[in-house]
């Protein structure tokens, strides 16, 4: 089982102007002259952290991370007033990264993402496949309308329902035919009263699914009220939108990718995203290894999913 690197720190960082009004927080560290890497974080909605550049051997890789629009440390946050969702898509985000790589002054660059990360890179990499050197990729989420019924529409209330009755219960029950509809009403309800139980109530539903055992410091992170309605409000736009994508676009078009060394990390009992995913991901796209790790679940940091990733980030190093 391999561990993560040891901590670091990064050497730079900053605020970039991708237009629209929004400003990304990025940094950068591990070694100046390293290989390239980017890191691309879930949800959508979710944020960088310091474990994440902990993936990466940093006396090779050069380990660039960033908040995506409306996350983390980029402005404004979703919670903010000037926040506008309509310039908040999946090919807002791929422009993004693009402006980022050209900021960084690479020419091409290793695309590392889970969960949504995982879709964002696949976007990503088929839009701009000649700026991608490798792909590592986890939890394998497309957006396809079969995946968002599964966790959003019930199927995986069955798993866990004394977190579905909890999750079902900000929605009047004459909404409850379309919970990902009903919650973009509550979401946007301007009243703090409305939004912020709904949030809470959308982030700790997912919280409750993302490790394979009880993790209730994971639960009390995504309930934090600021975390949870930016979460929320930028996870279910790109929902109500099937992320502006057709349905299994990406899955599709996988073979665009088939030059490009691939490594596909998935959880065996992954209840956010089932590894139907991966599978069907895979058997478009063969010439990417797929590892199912028989004991996980879906989150980053467990054990056997951490040790897959850190194998295909030490092999692809030195390429």
């Amino acid at each position: 089982m391999r561990m993560p690197y040891p901590e670091i720190e990064p050497y730079d960082s900053g605020l970039l102007d991708v237009g629209d009004g929004n400003l990304l927080a990025w940094e950068v560290s591990g070694n100046p002259t390293g290989k390239p890497v980017v890191f691309l974080h879930g949800g959508p909605g979710g944020a960088v952290a310091p474990r994440h550049r902990r993936a990466f051997d940093p006396a090779k890789y050069r380990i660039v991370l960033f908040d995506q629009r409306g996350s983390g440390k980029s402005l404004p946050h979703a919670t903010e007033p000037t926040y506008n969702p309509e310039v908040n898509t999946t090919w807002h985000l791929v422009a993004d990264i693009e402006r980022l790589r050209e900021h960084i002054g690479v020419d091409k660059w290793q695309v590392f993402g889970g969960s949504w990360g995982s879709t964002l890179a696949l976007a990503y990499a088929q839009t701009h496949p000649t700026r991608v050197t490798e792909l590592v990729l986890r939890g394998i989420f497309t957006l396809r309308k079969t995946e968002l019924d599964w966790f959003y529409e019930g199927p995986a209330g069955q798993v866990f329902p004394e977190v579905w009755e909890r999750f079902v219960a900000p929605v009047p029950v004459a909404e409850r035919g379309s919970f990902i509809t009903a919650y973009s009403r509550l979401l946007n309800d301007p009243d703090p009263a409305v939004h912020v139980p709904a949030a809470v109530a959308w982030a700790t539903w997912e919280a409750n699914g993302v490790t394979l055992l009880p993790h209730p410091e994971t639960v009390e992170s995504f309930a934090d009220p600021h975390f949870a309605v930016a979460f929320a409000r930028i996870e279910n736009s790109y929902f109500m939108h099937g992320g502006w994508m057709d349905d299994g676009q990406l899955i599709a078009n996988a073979g665009v990718l088939r030059e490009i060394p691939a490594v596909i990390v998935q959880g065996r009992y992954d209840m956010c995203t089932p590894p139907v995913t991966a599978w069907d991901l895979h058997r478009q796209w063969p010439e990417a290894e797929l590892v199912m790790v028989p004991d996980a679940g879906h989150s980053f940091d467990e054990p056997g999913i951490l040790s897959a990733l850190i194998d295909a980030t030490d092999r692809f190093a030195d390429l």
